[in-house]
């Protein structure tokens, strides 16, 4: 059994973008009849796929775990790289198969989420069901906030920290 930790950060894009929301692997619409105000709660984070720092940050655990780089080695980064437009899930996805070619199985995994939002509790479990179909095993979702310090606290940007553990096949 072998352990490997993950963390992302992402600013979130402007207002009146219309980028779509995607934290955790679900999305997060604007609610029927908001206001402008309430609406720019809702814009999407910034990043060369949909954002999800949850799901960037359990690749990185997954592939540290397993000794087998980051992120963007699997992905590469930039607007042409292989990983842009894609969603979280599908990463997660595609980072689960890439384990089991090499011979890992993940085990357990968890994510932290820290930010002023969305509200992660409200969906906490349907989070945790996408999440471990995508991984392959239980992932533990669970939030925070900085109380008002830093990018997060401010509303600037969203973070993870995630921690997986993977077993050799061998």
């Amino acid at each position: 059994m072998m352990i490997g930790q993950g963390f992302d950060a992402h600013r979130f894009a402007p207002a009146g973008t219309g980028r779509p929301l995607w934290v955790a692997g679900l999305h997060w619409p604007v609610p029927e009849g908001a206001d402008d105000a309430q609406a720019a709660r809702y814009e999407g984070i910034e990043g060369d796929s949909d954002g999800d720092v949850a799901a960037h940050a359990l690749i990185d655990a997954l592939l540290s775990a397993a000794g087998l780089g980051d992120i963007g080695l699997l992905f590469g980064v930039g607007a042409e790289a292989h990983g842009a437009g894609m969603h979280g899930v599908d990463m997660l996805r595609e980072t689960a198969a890439y384990l089991a070619a090499q011979g890992f199985t993940p085990t357990s995994a968890s994510v932290v989420i820290v930010g002023n939002r969305p509200k992660i509790g409200a969906r906490r479990d349907e989070a945790e069901a996408v999440l471990s179909e995508a991984v392959g095993c239980r992932v533990s979702v669970t939030a925070t906030t900085t109380d008002h310090m830093g990018f997060t606290g401010r509303g600037e940007g969203i973070a993870a920290i995630a921690n997986a553990l993977v077993a050799r096949e061998d």
